[in-house]
């Protein structure tokens, strides 16, 4: 089942810094980044074969559905120090973005169309 993870967040006067170290369950492998989603469509509706994904809403908010076959909860992503755990059986759809939002995802394996299953669980 997908998971919340704080990560390590130092502020003062000058501004926050948040650290991605040692924290995330994996090596990672590929980066990406979903913005200017301006018509607000959901984007996913997959889960994966052998991906893990650490997702974080580094500006702006929004939604992660998800069903890992026997419970099924939406994660609110809405601070840049919050970084939400996909496992590979996580079938998940990420909906209601805010108009600014910005969400960084960092994954476990290299683009691979063949990890990709579509179907959600019955």
């Amino acid at each position: 089942m997908a998971y919340l993870i704080d990560l390590p967040t130092n502020s003062d006067e000058r501004g926050s810094l948040t650290v991605i170290e040692k924290i995330v369950p994996f090596q990672i492998k590929r980066v990406y980044y979903i913005y200017n989603n301006t018509k607000n469509l959901p984007r996913a509706r997959h889960r994966h074969k052998k991906t893990v994904q650490a997702t974080i809403c580094i500006k702006g908010s929004v939604d992660v559905y998800n069903n890992d076959g026997t419970t099924k909860l939406t994660f609110r992503l809405d601070s840049p120090s919050k970084c939400l755990i996909l496992e590979p059986q996580d079938w998940h759809i990420m909906h209601n973005f805010s108009e600014d939002a910005i969400l960084l995802v960092l994954a476990s394996t290299e683009y691979d169309r063949d990890d990709y299953i579509h179907e959600e669980y019955s």
